[in-house]
């Protein structure tokens, strides 16, 4: 009886498997997205530093008004560049957070069901071993009633 029931629930357990892979595939994509994220950050962050290490340098020699224009326009464009990537950024992550809960919860669903298929088979197995117990005592019965004949 008990194996019958596991049996049913194999089904079951390959789609909540087949749910599982796909929810860890999407946590590796996501985990991609936030890692190129970080590194497209990092590169512009960089960039910054280097460009306003540039004012310093030029900055010493004495600059023009319009070159002192044009790096601050450059310098605002840089900022709304870094503040979009970091939104992006905030967003991915968030992404990744939402992915990883679904695969916890696909994962938990899966362990779930094979430790009930588990219990199942264990029943199975336990009422198999008590019949075949049964059967060996009443052969026995009937063996040492024979003899006794």
């Amino acid at each position: 009886m008990s194996l019958s029931r596991a049996k049913r629930l194999l089904p079951v357990i390959s789609m909540a498997e087949k749910a599982e892979r796909e929810a860890a595939l999407q946590v590796g994509h996501c985990n991609g997205l936030v890692t190129q994220g970080e590194v497209q950050l990092g590169t512009l962050e960089s960039y910054r530093a280097d460009y306003q290490q540039q004012w310093i340098t030029e900055g010493q020699r004495g600059v023009s008004g319009q070159w002192l224009i044009n790096y601050q326009r450059f310098l605002g464009q840089l900022d709304t560049a870094i503040n979009q990537q970091q939104t992006s950024l905030d967003w991915h992550r968030n992404n990744l957070g939402k992915a990883r809960e679904i695969w916890q919860q696909r994962h938990a669903r899966l362990e779930g069901l094979r430790k009930l298929v588990q219990r199942y088979q264990d029943e199975a197995q336990r009422a198999d071993d008590k019949r075949e117990q049964k059967l060996l005592d009443e052969l026995s019965q009937r063996l040492s009633a024979h003899r006794h004949d």
